[in-house]
Protein backbone atom coordinates (compact mmCIF):
# COMPACT_ATOMS: atom_id res chain seq x y z
CA UNK A 1 0.00 0.00 0.00
CA UNK A 2 1.41 3.61 -1.36
CA UNK A 3 1.92 5.72 1.82
CA UNK A 4 -0.13 8.80 0.34
CA UNK A 5 -0.42 11.00 3.38
CA UNK A 6 2.49 10.24 4.97
CA UNK A 7 4.50 11.08 1.96
CA UNK A 8 2.44 14.63 1.27
CA UNK A 9 3.03 15.98 5.29
CA UNK A 10 6.25 14.90 5.31
CA UNK A 11 6.57 17.01 1.92
CA UNK A 12 5.18 19.73 3.78
CA UNK A 13 7.22 19.59 6.60
CA UNK A 14 10.58 19.87 4.03
CA UNK A 15 9.23 22.79 2.76
CA UNK A 16 8.00 21.79 -1.02
CA UNK A 17 4.92 23.03 -0.63
CA UNK A 18 3.83 26.02 -2.43
CA UNK A 19 0.31 26.86 -1.98
CA UNK A 20 -3.17 25.41 -1.51
CA UNK A 21 -6.55 25.50 -3.13
CA UNK A 22 -9.73 24.31 -2.72
CA UNK A 23 -11.30 22.72 -6.14
CA UNK A 24 -14.63 21.58 -6.89
CA UNK A 25 -14.35 19.49 -9.46
CA UNK A 26 -11.14 18.03 -9.74
CA UNK A 27 -10.22 15.58 -12.39
CA UNK A 28 -12.40 12.72 -11.65
CA UNK A 29 -12.45 13.22 -8.12
CA UNK A 30 -14.92 16.13 -7.24
CA UNK A 31 -14.30 18.42 -4.82
CA UNK A 32 -10.17 18.40 -3.24
CA UNK A 33 -8.37 20.22 -0.92
CA UNK A 34 -5.30 20.56 -3.82
CA UNK A 35 -1.96 20.95 -2.87
CA UNK A 36 0.83 22.49 -4.86
CA UNK A 37 4.60 21.24 -4.71
CA UNK A 38 7.65 22.94 -6.09
CA UNK A 39 9.13 19.18 -6.81
CA UNK A 40 7.18 16.44 -8.68
CA UNK A 41 4.59 15.19 -8.72
CA UNK A 42 3.55 19.26 -8.02
CA UNK A 43 -0.16 18.81 -7.39
CA UNK A 44 -1.63 16.26 -4.79
CA UNK A 45 -5.46 15.90 -4.44
CA UNK A 46 -6.84 15.36 -1.02
CA UNK A 47 -10.58 14.15 -0.58
CA UNK A 48 -12.73 15.85 1.64
CA UNK A 49 -12.65 12.71 4.23
CA UNK A 50 -9.10 13.45 4.97
CA UNK A 51 -9.41 17.17 5.55
CA UNK A 52 -9.67 16.85 8.97
CA UNK A 53 -5.99 15.59 9.47
CA UNK A 54 -4.82 18.67 7.26
CA UNK A 55 -6.28 21.98 8.70
CA UNK A 56 -3.71 21.86 11.65
CA UNK A 57 -0.80 21.73 8.98
CA UNK A 58 -2.22 24.22 6.98
CA UNK A 59 -3.09 26.57 9.76
CA UNK A 60 1.07 26.31 10.72
CA UNK A 61 2.00 26.20 7.21
CA UNK A 62 0.76 29.99 6.80
CA UNK A 63 1.75 31.15 9.82
CA UNK A 64 4.99 30.99 9.03
CA UNK A 65 4.53 32.45 5.61
CA UNK A 66 2.97 35.33 7.06
CA UNK A 67 6.34 35.58 9.50
CA UNK A 68 8.21 35.46 6.15
CA UNK A 69 6.55 38.29 4.61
Amino acid sequence: MYPYHNLIKKRIRNGEMTGYEYVENYKNIGDCLLFHFSTYPFERPIRPHKYDEYYSIIKKWDEERNRQK
